[in-house]
């Protein structure tokens, strides 16, 4: 893990709406850190626990205090990601990014498969027939489900599919039974994941995310130790967080899958003025630097976050 926290540490508590309803977020809210490195973020989803909001914590203390390995390339490609929205918002999403790679989710509670269907078929139009579409369940469906979603989904020329069941022994099962590539994201997370991945076969593809995994560096060793293709995602961070993502996806020495990473667009507002946002569906490689008449809370978002802060800190220190 990082080391402790510096002496006199800058931290803002920002709390922003989404676009659109977001793994059941209709808000992000968190914590930025500046150190000596720059700026880093903290902001674990608010049903996690504290251990597994100390990893989140190393990662922005890492950004703040430590800064990034020197990047390979100064500029990332990603795609653009579709919540569980309708077919027609769906396709005017794809449309507009100017993305040629689209994740969509899927497995939504209280949709069906034929939503799914829908979504998959218009984000697949907007893309025609050039462009990489893949999909994410984020593990909500049963082994049967998935096989059965997967089966139908294949019509639309999946580059693969994410996390479709929870655990990477359904994960194994599921690879066995389709043809479409499995990426592992959620089942990823301890420092023994990697190694099971590849021993039950359960992947073709592994999701690192830089805030859950503890930061740039723990991330880079993750990949090195799987031996697997790497897609760099994001959190769905403010702008400070995302540059984390890119400075992970510009520091691994392969880069074959565009990144997640292009999420600043799902919310309503960011922590700066100087987003990072896609051109031609590239992200650049540079640091983040926050606005701070633009990052604001209530007093029980800030005094709820301060206490979460100072929990993640007393596991790490």
């Amino acid at each position: 893990m990082s080391a402790a926290p510096q002496p006199h540490v800058e931290t803002a508590v920002f709390d922003v709406p989404m676009r659109v309803r977001f793994r059941g977020q209709e808000r992000r809210a968190g914590v930025l850190l500046r150190g000596a490195a720059g700026w880093g973020e903290f902001s674990p989803f608010p049903d996690y626990d504290v251990v597994t909001c100390a990893r989140w914590l190393a990662a922005a203390r890492e950004a703040a205090y430590d800064g990034w390995p020197a990047p390979v390339r100064d500029k990332v490609p990603v795609n653009t990601t579709v919540p569980a929205v309708g077919p027609v918002q769906a396709h005017a999403m794809v449309t507009a990014s100017g993305c040629t790679t689209a994740k969509v989710k899927v497995a939504e509670s209280g949709q069906t498969l034929a939503d799914d269907l829908a979504r998959v078929e218009a984000v697949r139009d907007a893309l025609g027939p050039t462009g990489r579409l893949r999909i994410d369940a984020n593990g909500a469906w049963a082994v049967d489900q998935a096989v059965t979603a997967l089966k139908a989904l294949a019509e639309f020329d999946l580059e693969y599919a994410e996390q479709p069941v929870r655990t990477l022994e359904e994960m194994a099962v599921v690879r066995r039974r389709v043809d479409v590539r499995l990426a592992a994201d959620e089942s990823i997370r301890t420092a023994t994941d990697p190694l099971r991945v590849t021993g039950l076969e359960a992947a073709d593809i592994v999701v690192l995310k830089v805030q859950p995994m503890g930061g740039v560096r723990r991330c880079l060793d993750v990949a090195e130790a799987c031996g697997l293709p790497i897609v760099v995602s994001s959190a769905v961070e403010t702008s400070v967080g995302i540059a984390a993502g890119v400075a992970l996806a510009a520091a691994l020495p392969e880069l074959p899958f565009a990144c997640g990473l292009a999420t600043v667009q799902l919310l309503a507002e960011d922590v700066t003025t100087e987003s990072l946002l896609p051109v031609d569906g590239m992200l650049p490689v540079r640091r983040v630097q926050p606005d701070l008449a633009l990052v604001h809370a209530d007093a029980t978002t800030r005094a709820a976050w301060t206490d979460r802060l100072q929990a993640a800190s007393d596991v790490l220190d």
